[in-house]
């Protein structure tokens, strides 16, 4: 067992260095970048190994959390069937068997079952399997699909022949997400990226030509914006999108006509979003154009740049989309942070809300394939609810269970309590807490807390069940989410006060949660672990930097902790896209935000809490060197003797493992390190 972490060699190293607005930046760990290297190699296994060794002693822990969450899981499950035309369409999953069996089921859910892809069987042999689209065409005679075997998020594209059982010669490598197909299907649309793993362009592919025959559709050179493509669920037309973090435009193919050029709804104004759902003669288009929580316009199809207003803007409510059926239209909207639907009957000229109990929950829509259907598909779930799928009678105002997931042994959701809280910011901004615990409950500081953040991007966290964290639970733990600007939580605003130059909030909020959960005796520093991933992950590289004293523990997934040199450096994947979530290091009032909060540039000597790092070799999103390197300039600078570890997943991307059984061992790896300290 090794009596030291590991130690890269710095001196010899120092391979970049630039003055920057007045400030002289060497980097000692810009080495650590070069994966091919044979000495980072090594390093990484390096680290791996004192991982290992100094975790070794919760290996029996380990596999009692993997085997007690495994144990919960109905291994022989499937989803529930959705109607598309004469099929229904549902995944299962068989006991021993990582991935889901994608089948189908023609004229009712009685018939045989066919099965039309069995992600098993594809990810044989690969260490790492993951889908990026599954799409079967509209005659339901042949299956696309997305796969990427390393977690770096290259696609190859493969056609399959339902009927035959064959898969087509058609095959096409390193695409980015996203299929559609046109109606006559044959034809399918699909996305290329730059060097920079930007969504880019659009192509057309006719099946049994050549990919050299493939037509460029939509090409967008601007390197702040990133393309997408999907088939509207009215099926009349494949949506091309190109958005940034502040605006964007729309352009639609007509489904039946694939070689006609795509028409533009509308161009792109500055700081202007808008989305599309093509409706029943209508174009249904949520925009914030002088509308910050968003509204709901609608424009003839004919003349989708015609918009008129339909459902206007309120400040107490954000408009987060719209789903269009043949007679109705659902909208999802977000009032005081929680998820809510409004229905509009067509026909009739009524709308309604959808009610929901509990004080912290949340709802996902389902695919809700069939536009002709006039029931909506969603499911529900709290932080002790399991998800319970509903179909929901859009004229009879009335929802049926289709499913409740199953939780196995013996789990209680009545055992368990939600609380929502708010916290006080610094500057006496109102931040809400979503809290589970298992009851009965003394609130004296006594018992351990995760807190987990995530606040970028204007990703909502929702308060939804997750069987894995009974195992933290009925231990005693309480478990919190504190949705800190930077979210769409509380609407657009929340989202933009903690971006940019308003970063700060994003950390702010968090510690003022914390320093709420202590101060009220939900807890204490002494028992506070925090959790976060990716952008989360660089809330937790600030708040360590920030209050070491008021964490026990910090896990980190993923981080993006390297933000300036990162953002610095356009050739990195997403960097340019970024700097309007960010901001670019190159311009001084950026640089100063960035540099004031960024967790490698602020690593300070100072006794840290005790920490766990995880990352993927393969991660296109924040790549691998940035936690090796904050770990390494952590070892070089940090007093005390708080373990901090790096767990780097030498067959993975961002996501971490693909399979379900891997993935629940990741969890009881980070669950074990916890409890542990």
């Amino acid at each position: 067992m090794p009596d030291f972490p590991p130690r890269p060699p710095v001196a010899k190293r120092i391979e970049r260095s630039e003055r920057l607005h007045g400030e002289l930046r060497v980097d000692p760990y810009a080495w650590l970048r070069d994966r091919d290297n044979a000495e980072v190699s090594a390093y990484l296994e390096a680290e791996n190994a004192y991982t290992a060794a100094m975790t070794a002693h919760t290996a029996a822990l380990r596999d009692q959390l993997y085997e007690e969450m495994l144990a919960r899981i109905k291994e022989d499950d499937s989803t529930v069937p959705a109607r598309r035309g004469a099929w229904f369409y549902y995944s299962r999953t068989e006991q021993g068997k990582a991935y889901p069996i994608f089948c189908r089921r023609h004229g009712s859910v009685d018939a045989p079952e066919e099965i039309y892809f069995d992600q098993n069987l594809a990810a044989a042999g690969h260490e790492f399997y993951q889908l990026g689209a599954l799409e079967v065409s509209p005659d339901h005679r042949l299956l696309a699909i997305l796969e990427d075997v390393a977690g770096y998020e290259d696609f190859t594209l493969r056609v399959r022949d339902l009927t035959m059982g064959e898969w087509l010669s058609d095959r096409m490598e390193r695409l980015g997400f996203g299929l559609a197909w046109a109606s006559d299907s044959r034809t399918l649309f699909y996305l290329t990226t730059d060097e920079a793993k930007r969504a880019d362009r659009v192509w057309r592919h006719v099946l049994d030509n050549d990919r050299a025959a493939d037509a460029e559709v939509f090409h967008e050179p601007d390197v702040r914006y990133n393309v997408g493509a999907h088939r509207a669920r009215s099926g009349a037309f494949v949506v091309i999108t190109a958005s940034s973090f502040s605006d964007g435009d729309v352009r639609l193919v007509d489904a039946a006509r694939p070689a006609e050029p795509p028409s533009l709804v509308r161009a792109r104004r500055a700081r202007v979003e808008y989305d599309v759902e093509p409706g029943d003669g209508w174009l249904y288009v949520c925009t914030n154009e002088n509308a910050p929580n968003f509204k709901v316009m609608r424009a003839p199809l004919a003349h989708p740049g015609a918009w008129e207003e339909w459902l206007p803007h309120r400040p107490d409510v954000f408009v987060e989309g719209v789903v269009a059926f043949r007679g109705f239209v659902a909208v999802q909207e977000r009032k005081r942070g929680l998820r809510t639907l409004r229905v509009a009957d067509l026909e009739r000229g009524e709308t309604h809300d959808v009610e929901f109990p509990q004080a912290a929950y949340g709802i996902q829509l389902g695919a809700n394939p069939e536009f002709d259907a006039s029931e909506l598909r969603f499911t529900y779930s709290s932080l002790a609810t399991p998800d319970t799928v509903f179909d929901y009678d859009l004229r009879a105002r009335t929802r049926v269970v289709r499913k409740k997931d199953a939780v196995l042994g013996g789990y209680d959701e009545s055992a368990y309590a939600i609380e929502r809280l708010e916290a006080t910011a610094v500057d006496g901004t109102r931040v809400p807490v979503s809290l589970v615990y298992r009851t009965p409950f003394a609130r004296d500081g006594a018992r351990p807390l995760l807190l987990y953040a995530y606040g970028s991007y204007g990703y909502t966290v929702e308060p939804t069940f997750n069987s894995m964290r009974v195992s933290l639970l009925d231990r005693g733990f309480a478990f919190a989410i504190a949705h800190v600007r930077g979210g769409q939580e509380l609407g657009r605003a929340w989202y933009d006060d903690g971006k940019m130059m308003k970063k700060l909030n994003t950390f702010t909020d968090f510690l003022a949660v914390a320093d709420h959960l202590v101060r009220e005796r939900y807890t204490s520093p002494d028992r506070l672990a925090a959790n976060g991933g990716s952008a989360g992950g660089l809330l937790m590289g600030v708040v360590a930097n920030r209050r070491p004293d008021l964490f026990r523990t910090i896990v980190a997934d993923v981080p993006f902790v390297d933000v300036i040199n990162t953002m610095l450096d356009a050739s990195i994947p997403l960097t340019a896209q970024e700097w309007l979530q960010w901001g670019n290091p190159r311009e001084p009032d950026a640089y100063a935000c960035m540099r004031a909060y960024a967790p490698y540039d602020n690593v300070l000597p100072q006794a840290y809490p005790r920490m766990l790092v995880t990352s993927g070799v393969n991660d296109s999103r924040v790549a691998f060197w940035e936690p090796v390197k904050w770990v390494a300039k952590l070892r070089a600078t940090a007093t005390g003797t708080a373990p901090l570890l790096l767990k780097m997943n030498l067959g993975a991307g961002h996501g971490g493992a693909s399979g379900r059984y891997e993935r629940l061992r990741e969890t009881a790896f980070r669950y074990a390190f916890i409890l542990d300290q």
